[in-house]
């Protein structure tokens, strides 16, 4: 689909944007010595990596590290939400039914549901997930964005339009809100993707209802898919990976952008749609992307995939900023807080191994673990680290969810589906507890001057 650029300049007006340019890197350019000496607790970490701590929040615990006669030590990660541990929920629940409907109602009311509570919440998510046709058309399909996060982001936004009540804040109005947007959210993300392959790749537009029996990880590939046909392990799989990035603490980007945003007192709309614009962010939600288009390298540069000594080269040489992105990392690999092991990585890696045997991807699925070990390995040696480097979320999902047929427009977003139930009960706290707005400080290292008349300037 053509589309009139609103964002040319003519020549002359381009060469004196490009000035404007140079005057914007001069003037924003912060002595970096100036961070050293005033402490400045850049990404709010201290020196160590530590995140400054600037909440409170009993939604769920990230623990990477155990203390042993007072000194912090590597250890095995455990994530716990609302108090329990996410593998004993996963095992508990086990092939019997999907998770992610429980653990959203576990993130926003404390507690795993009864059969009762349960069914009454599936209840309402079902009644609350229908798009009218003029929201799908004008909304959904009208000038879709390239990105689905920022449709997402619009549709989000475009919500308020259709709120009889969308500024009141308080708990019950926001609750109804926030169970709006986890039920629709995956419809939203799925039509916006549909809408960007008709308008913009011409491709055909076929547009699946939900079926209100069906968990959101039904649905998602229900929807997806031009004919709705999934395995039952599909579905479970997705459901997992759902069920895994719904929540990881309060001091995620986006979450936190959550909690900042809330503390404005502004809508509920505008938070979500905040929340999802972090979110987007490839240093964020979008990591699994990176993760892949960093294997395509790799099977590009070492077409045999079993050649353990070829694979530990070119990943040296990813190390050392002479292949793939010359970034120097290998995308996957580490994280802030978990040391030993990322436990959503080690539920996901098992859940990605039994898809790779459905689907017959065994080989590819030795190569990223080859990888996997090799580079935990060169990055310790390479980086001096006297602590353990694991493999993260993001190092399995691009690939599980390929496996899945699931396109690459839609991995952030169904980081944002499954996410938005933690988003919902961080903002809820937020509201609950009544805290002041979030304001943290920035100190000034420019000078004072004096104003001169227009004509008596002349830099």
């Amino acid at each position: 689909m053509e589309r009139d650029s609103m964002m040319k300049l003519s020549k002359e007006r381009q060469e004196m944007f490009n000035e404007m340019v140079e005057f914007c890197m001069a003037s924003g350019a912060i002595d970096q010595n100036l961070y050293i000496e005033y402490d400045v607790k850049r990404g709010l970490r201290d020196a160590s990596g530590k995140g400054v701590l600037t909440g409170l929040t009993e939604i769920s615990d990230v623990v990477g590290s155990k203390i042993v006669d007072g000194v912090k030590e590597p250890a095995e990660g455990n994530l716990y939400y609302q108090g329990y541990n996410v593998k004993d929920i996963i095992k508990a629940i086990g092939n019997r039914r999907f998770a992610f409907e429980e653990v959203t109602y576990l993130l926003m009311f404390g507690e795993l549901p009864n059969k009762q509570q349960f069914e009454n919440f599936c209840g309402i998510l079902s009644d609350l997930q229908e798009l009218s046709s003029d929201f799908v058309r004008d909304v959904l399909l009208h000038n879709p964005s390239v990105n689905v996060m920022n449709s997402l982001q619009k549709a989000t936004l475009s919500l308020y339009s259709y709120d009889e009540d969308p500024e009141e804040i308080s708990v019950s109005n926001v609750l109804r809100q926030c169970l709006q947007i986890i039920a629709k959210l995956p419809l939203m993300s799925v039509y916006g993707y549909h809408g960007y392959r008709h308008f913009s790749l011409n491709e055909n537009l076929v547009i699946r209802n939900p079926i209100k029996e069906y968990s959101t990880a039904e649905n998602i590939l229900n929807m997806l898919r031009p004919d709705g046909k999934f395995t039952p392990l599909e579905a479970q799989v997705l459901d997992v990976a759902l069920v895994l990035h719904a929540e990881h603490g309060g001091g995620n980007n986006s979450t936190f952008t959550t909690h900042v945003v809330t503390s404005t007192g502004t809508d509920t709309y505008s938070a979500m749609a905040a929340s999802i614009a972090s979110l987007k962010g490839p240093k964020h939600g979008g990591a699994n992307l990176k993760v892949q288009k960093m294997f395509d390298d790799i099977k590009a540069n070492v077409p045999d995939w079993s050649d353990k000594k070829a694979l530990k080269v070119y990943l040296a040489k990813i190390l050392d900023k002479a292949a793939f992105d010359n970034a120097g990392l290998v995308y996957g690999m580490g994280h802030a807080v978990y040391t030993e092991s990322d436990p959503r990585e080690v539920i996901l890696k098992e859940c990605t191994r039994k898809l790779a045997k459905e689907k017959g991807r065994m080989d590819e699925f030795d190569l990223y673990e080859s990888v996997e070990k090799i580079s935990a390995k060169l990055i310790a040696e390479r980086r001096k680290l006297h602590k353990p480097v694991c493999a993260n979320v993001d190092f399995y999902s691009g690939f599980m969810y390929s496996m899945l047929g699931i396109p690459e427009e839609l991995f952030t977003p169904i980081f944002a589906i499954a996410r938005v139930s933690g988003w919902s009960a961080h903002r809820l706290e937020e509201l609950v507890n009544k805290g002041k707005i979030i304001r943290p400080a920035y100190k000034y290292v420019g000078t004072h001057k004096e104003v001169l008349a227009m004509d008596e300037r002349f830099w």
